[in-house]
C-alpha cells in the first residue's frame, strides 16, 4: 500500500486528503484497526521518531503521549515508586513492575494527565498486554508501535467500540535524507533533522559547578530528544527518566519556561500527601479526578473545596492546599533537569527554573547575555552545559 485515503485533512472541510509515498514506494506502516485521520498521522509519525530516538540513545523502552503535534510527556522504563504509582493512577495494576514498556507508558501518560486526554500514544518496543490494559482505560485516539502481542492487539481492538486506531510501523524504515512540505502552494526543502542527541553534547560545562551524574545525563538527553519533536519555542523539565513539564509553541522563551515549570510543579504536587489523600466520591471518573486535582492544586476555574462545590467531587470537605504548603513542598525538590531548544536570552529563565528544583541545564548557548545566564546558574549552584545545537521544530 503506497497511499491511504483520509476522511479529511486538519478540518472536516479540507478535502481531499491522503497520505502517500512518492515514486510508488509502499508506506512503512500498516493500519491494524480503526481509520486514523490527518492529525492522527502527524502525531503518530512525530511521536514514533521521538520514542525510537529515546530508546536508541538511552537503551531503554520509551513511550510518549502526544497532542496536537507536541508531546505532553515522554519517559523511559524506570520503575515507579509506590507514591508515583498512586499519583499516576496505576497503583492498582498487577504486573506493572514486570513490564518495562508499561512503566514507560505509565510515566508518560501520568505526567500531564489533563493535556493527555484524547492523546496519541507511541511506543518504542512491542506493546504487551499490561501496557494495552493501561491504555484501554484511558481516553485516547490511537497508538503506533513496531509490534503488538496477540493479547495486546485483542485488548486494544475492543477499545472505542472497536474503532480504536492502531498503527504498526516498520522499525527498520529509514526516511530519505531530504524532506519536503508545502505551504501556500510553495514547496520547502531541507535536510531531515537526523542529528544524534546523546551524552557527548553535555561535555561543554560552563558553570563553576561541573558535576553531572549519570541520572542527570539521562534526563538531559531525554529532555533534548523530547524538544526535537516539540513545536518551538520549547523547554522541557525532566527527572527520574521522565519529562515532567513541556512548554511548547510560545513566542517568548520565558513564557515556555513558566508554562513548562507550572506543569512540572503540578506533577510534583500530585505526589504530596494532601493530594494523594483527597477523598473522591465513589464512581468519579478518571478524567474528572484529573480536573479536580488540577483545580485543587492550582485554584483554576472554581474552588473545589468550597461549599456547594466539594459535594460534587468528594465524600467529605477536604482541607485546602495553601500557598505556603505548596511552596514548602516545591522548595524541597532538587535534581531536576531542564533542556531548551534554543539559548536562554535572559537570566529570568534560570530564576523560574530554580523555583521548580532545577539543578542541571542543557541549552545551545550563543546569546549575548550568556554571561548573565551563567552567573545566575552559579548563584544557585546549577550545572549548565552548552550543547551548541539548536532544536527548532515547526
Amino acid at each position: 500500500m503506497n497511499s491511504f485515503e483520509l476522511k479529511y485533512g486538519c478540518n472536516p472541510h479540507q478535502k481531499p486528503a491522503r497520505i502517500f509515498m512518492e515514486g510508488g514506494k509502499d508506506l512503512p506502516l500498516q493500519i491494524l484497526n480503526g481509520r486514523p485521520g490527518y492529525i492522527n498521522f502527524l502525531d503518530a509519525l512525530n511521536s514514533y521518531q521521538l520514542v525510537r530516538e529515546l530508546s536508541s540513545a538511552l537503551h531503554m523502552p520509551a513511550a510518549t503521549s502526544f497532542k496536537h503535534v507536541s508531546p505532553t510527556s515522554a519517559a523511559v522504563a524506570v520503575p515507579l515508586s509506590a507514591t508515583l504509582k498512586k499519583a499516576c493512577f496505576v497503583d492498582d495494576v498487577d504486573g506493572l513492575d514486570d513490564s518495562p514498556m508499561a512503566c514507560a507508558y505509565a510515566r508518560a501518560r501520568g505526567t500531564d494527565r489533563m493535556s493527555s486526554f484524547g492523546d496519541w500514544i507511541a511506543l518504542s518496543d512491542i506493546c504487551d498486554a499490561t501496557t494495552a490494559r493501561l491504555i484501554k482505560r484511558e481516553v485516547s485516539d490511537g497508538i503506533i508501535a513496531p509490534a503488538y502481542t496477540p493479547e495486546a492487539l485483542e485488548i486494544l481492538r475492543s477499545k472505542r467500540r472497536g474503532g480504536y486506531n492502531i498503527v504498526q510501523i516498520d522499525p527498520d524504515y529509514v526516511p530519505d535524507a531530504v524532506e519536503h512540505k508545502q505551504v501556500y502552494g510553495i514547496t520547502f526543502e531541507q535536510g531531515r533533522n537526523d542529528i544524534v542527541l546523546d551524552e557527548t553534547l553535555l561535555t561543554n560545562i560552563v558553570t563553576r559547578k561541573k558535576d553531572l551524574p549519570d541520572s542527570a545525563k539521562r534526563d538531559l538527553v531525554l529532555s533534548l530528544i523530547t524538544l526535537k519533536y516539540t513545536q518551538s519555542n520549547s523547554v522541557c523539565y525532566a527527572v527520574d527518566g521522565q519529562a515532567i513539564g513541556v512548554g511548547a509553541g510560545q513566542q517568548s522563551r520565558v513564557h515556555c519556561t513558566r508554562l513548562a515549570g507550572s506543569k512540572a510543579d503540578t506533577w510534583s504536587l500530585r505526589q504530596c500527601e494532601k493530594v494523594l489523600a483527597l477523598p473522591f466520591k465513589e464512581g468519579l471518573g478518571r478524567p474528572d479526578r484529573d480536573n479536580v486535582i488540577d483545580g485543587y492544586i492550582n485554584g483554576n476555574e472554581e474552588d473545589v473545596c468550597a461549599d456547594g462545590n466539594w459535594q460534587k467531587y468528594f465524600s467529605r470537605q477536604p482541607e485546602k492546599l495553601t500557598e505556603s504548603e505548596k511552596r514548602a513542598y516545591l522548595d524541597s525538590l532538587d535534581g531536576v533537569a531542564l533542556g531548551s531548544d534554543a539559548f536562554f536570552p535572559f537570566s529570568d529563565n534560570i530564576e523560574r527554573a530554580h523555583k521548580s528544583g532545577v539543578r542541571y541545564i542543557a541549552e545551545p548557548g550563543g546569546s549575548i547575555r550568556d554571561d548573565a545566564v551563567i552567573e545566575c546558574c552559579d548563584a544557585y549552584g546549577m550545572t549548565l552545559a552548552f550543547t551548541g545545537v539548536r532544536l527548532f521544530h515547526h
